[in-house]
């Protein structure tokens, strides 16, 4: 279900709300650059019905409220100047109203996809309020590599991601030889989206067992 969050600088952003309320296991799950939009919130249930308790907050509120975009142009365009109107500093106060809305006595973790892995990378680097967390084809980690994070992290790549080069995903494994790194033969960006064409389903259940695996085992 939908909510409304207030973040620590007074803004007021929507988020989509799944689970159990008294779950022992708690998730951010972080958008795309496509908004909360249907794959996000399917996405979200999923997770609930496995008993995490999840929020997922509406990072591009910040811009636009209400932004649900598809996955091919115009919409991919929009999505993309639309992350660029949201300072990577909001971001993370927006990532912290979603945590302050999980159950308080859960354990915390964050996992998000596309522009969401990056933002999942940097819940781990420029935060210390999660236990774990998991990344899905990050463009954006690579140029942040040697920040420091102050939980356990799993990386998930596509090799043939035209966005994110295998040498990006090299640098990254040198940069931060303790973090887990998964890539995955033959799928490309968004392989773990069932809206696009780029979906694959047996990577996305290995990748989707190997987090939540992951995650279990940090969260407890």
């Amino acid at each position: 279900m939908q909510i409304e969050l207030t973040a620590a600088d007074g803004h007021r952003l929507s988020a989509w709300r799944s689970g159990p309320a008294d779950a022992k296991r708690a998730l951010v799950v972080i958008q795309e650059i496509f908004g909360v939009n249907p794959h996000m919130k399917r996405l979200s249930d999923h997770l609930g019905s496995l008993g995490w308790a999840v929020v997922t907050p509406a990072l591009f509120d910040r811009a636009e409220r209400g932004v649900e975009l598809g996955y091919e142009a115009p919409d991919r365009e929009r999505g993309m100047a639309l992350r660029k109107m949201v300072p990577d500093d909001k971001v993370m106060l927006d990532v912290a109203a979603a945590a302050d809305a999980l159950p308080q006595g859960a354990a915390h973790g964050i996992i998000g996809y596309c522009w969401g892995g990056t933002i999942a990378w940097w819940g781990a680097t420029r935060s210390d309020r999660f236990r774990a967390a998991v990344g899905y084809y990050g463009g954006g980690i690579a140029g942040t590599r040697t920040e420091v994070p102050h939980c356990p992290v799993q990386l998930h790549f596509g090799e043939q991601d035209k966005g994110i080069p295998l040498a990006d995903v090299e640098l990254i494994r040198q940069a931060q030889p303790g973090v887990e790194v998964h890539v995955y033969p033959g799928a490309g960006h968004g392989f773990a989206c069932e809206d696009r064409s780029s979906y694959d389903a047996a990577t996305t259940e290995l990748a989707e067992g190997r987090a939540l695996a992951f995650l279990s085992s940090h969260l407890g």
